[in-house]
């Protein structure tokens, strides 16, 4: 119990230093935090932490792959992108992607048929699973159950999206959407690989976390990037 104790402070301190130079003013205080245990207030924290991450991540791939916008319906902008993906409640059914949701997007991105928005496919995968993760919630109460398994296997699926967006072509020898790459001048731009490490991270801690307080074990079976279906969530 100490080493959740101290875990939990550690993650505190590492979510309120990232916060430390956007708002100067203490927050409000709210009477339904009466309601919320230490590891509530936790899983608050990272999935704030978690959706901003997803919105940078789904401005910077429409800036790399403008193309992809292109191919929504008429009229389909990056901020309606960013309703349809983070709107409360959240929007599980999208026709232009056959109504599929989370994981099961995920086939779409690299299907040489689908002629639709790969980026949007990739945004609904990743934010649909990591949703999904956390019990299709996005606030914590002391009631609710989190599952150390899944936060821990969708860390895993976002390695694996990871390793396939950068290893996966078309037909014509190019990749499917691009993320990283390298400048005229030779200079690496990682700026994807580190959102991509964050989400892992943040994934990996709350596993822990959970693990630790439950006192349930998280089965670590050996998976191929390459060929291994995303784990269900």
């Amino acid at each position: 119990m100490r080493r959740l104790h101290i875990v939990i402070l550690t993650v505190l301190l590492t979510l309120l230093a990232s916060c430390a130079g956007h708002q100067p003013n203490d927050r409000p205080f709210r009477l339904k935090n009466l309601a919320k245990s230490d590891i509530d207030l936790v899983a608050d924290a990272h999935v704030e932490e978690i959706t901003g991450l997803l919105r940078e991540l789904t401005l910077k791939l429409y800036r790399r792959n403008p193309r992809e916008l292109l191919k929504g319906p008429a009229g389909t902008s990056v901020a309606m992108r960013e309703k349809q993906l983070f709107d409360s409640p959240r929007i599980f059914s999208h026709p232009e992607l056959y109504n599929r949701y989370g994981i099961d997007a995920f086939p779409l991105v690299f299907d040489p048929d689908f002629d639709g928005d790969r980026v949007f496919a990739l945004m609904i995968s990743l934010t649909g699973m990591l949703h999904g993760a956390y019990g299709y919630k996005e606030e914590f109460f002391m009631l609710d159950d989190l599952d150390q398994q899944r936060l821990y296997d969708s860390a895993r699926n976002v390695e694996i999206i990871v390793w396939r967006l950068s290893n996966r072509m078309n037909d014509q020898g190019k990749l499917f959407i691009l993320t990283n790459g390298i400048s005229e001048e030779g200079v690496h731009n990682l700026s994807f690989e580190r959102l991509f490490g964050k989400l892992i991270a943040h994934q990996d801690m709350m596993a822990r976390i959970i693990s630790d307080k439950t006192n349930r074990s998280i089965n670590k079976a050996v998976f191929s990037l390459a060929t291994t279906a995303l784990f269900p969530i």
